[in-house]
């Protein structure tokens, strides 16, 4: 009996976001696999509930940080007590506390940066815009000013001199998010002009993707991509309504030895077990910086043309097999 047939009771999709976790949900009708769609915008629970949700066999986490930009920021810090209720009375999450923690703070990010001593850009962690001028000496401009929930590229903004971030913070330009805390971060001119994006499964790598940049935006989504690097339109499963407005190129590419090893490394310390870990090369001297860490990942448009399979088969093979472990946890706990 395969893990799929053997699922008894439903995985739950704690999800925000109504477009982007179609596949997903798709493939897991296709297999027949028992699921349940938990709408993380309007959601309650029972304190006193001695076992978590114990209907479900797990939860997987996919509310989001950029919540906030579609009126659902309520729901964002909501998440972090649900979670930590979960994992309390014994439910398995999967991207739980510690990386829903990670999700929303660009600051708790760098310090696990720094404490596996990898590279990142300088960066000021400040928690009001007036302090970013300030912060901002002796970091090497461009510079880019960011909220510590992000998500999508939400409220970044990039000066490219003191003159520009000054005007910025006596205009009130600066918005530093719902927690009133933002990053003020030296910007890093992409070699070649992309990034590139690592996704990690179970924690360990999955595939990696070069985003080539256009200049025009922060909002690097690997589902708002609509074209490879030939130009041919990519099959757009989720975020749809924004791909055909960014005009990003995407293309699959497997990163050296010791940057996988790093990106395994960062979802281990984080406790992200689906994500994206992104990083990008100075032109100016061939540093390598790592800068995002995302437990909320949107895999790239059209997987099959650009990465050779389709991420989702195996994003679904994992929570079937997590939810089988789980359930044989459980049911030998109650035989003991």
């Amino acid at each position: 009996m395969s893990p799929a047939n053997a699922v008894r009771k439903p995985i739950a999709i704690y999800y925000e976001h109504p477009e982007w976790f179609r596949p997903l949900f798709a493939e897991l009708e296709r297999r027949n696999t028992p699921h349940v769609l938990v709408d993380a915008r309007r959601h309650r629970y029972d304190v006193g509930a001695s076992k978590g949700d114990a209907a479900y066999s797990l939860v997987f986490n996919r509310m989001s940080p950029s919540a906030y930009t579609r009126g659902n920021g309520h729901g964002i810090f909501y998440t972090l007590n649900y979670l930590a209720h979960l994992e309390l009375n014994g439910t398995r999450v999967v991207n739980g506390h510690r990386a829903f923690q990670h999700e929303t703070s660009k600051a708790k990010q760098l310090e696990v940066l720094q404490s596996l001593g990898l590279p990142y850009p300088k960066s000021r962690v400040i928690n009001h815009p007036e302090q970013a001028l300030s912060a901002a000496v002796g970091l090497r401009y461009p510079i880019v000013v960011k909220p510590n929930i992000g998500g999508s590229g939400t409220g970044v903004i990039r000066f490219n001199d003191a003159k520009e971030l000054a005007n910025a913070v006596r205009d009130r330009k600066i918005d530093l998010g719902i927690d009133s805390t933002g990053l003020v971060q030296e910007f890093i001119p992409a070699k070649g002009n992309y990034i590139t994006r690592v996704e990690v499964l179970g924690g360990k790598y999955l595939y990696a993707i070069k985003v080539h940049l256009t200049g025009d935006t922060f909002n690097l989504c690997p589902g708002d991509i609509c074209q490879d690097t030939s130009g041919a339109e990519l099959t757009r499963t989720i975020c749809a309504a924004d791909a055909p407005k960014n005009g990003l190129k995407v293309e699959g590419y497997t990163p050296p030895q010791e940057v996988i090893d790093a990106v395994e490394k960062i979802s281990a310390e984080t406790g992200i077990e689906v994500g994206g870990i992104e990083y990008i090369v100075d032109e100016r001297d061939n540093q390598l910086f790592y800068y995002d860490i995302n437990a909320l990942s949107n895999f790239v448009a059209d997987g099959p043309k650009v990465v050779a399979f389709d991420p989702f088969v195996k994003l679904a093979d994992y929570l079937e097999q997590q939810a089988f472990a789980q359930q044989e946890k459980q049911e030998k706990g109650a035989a003991a």
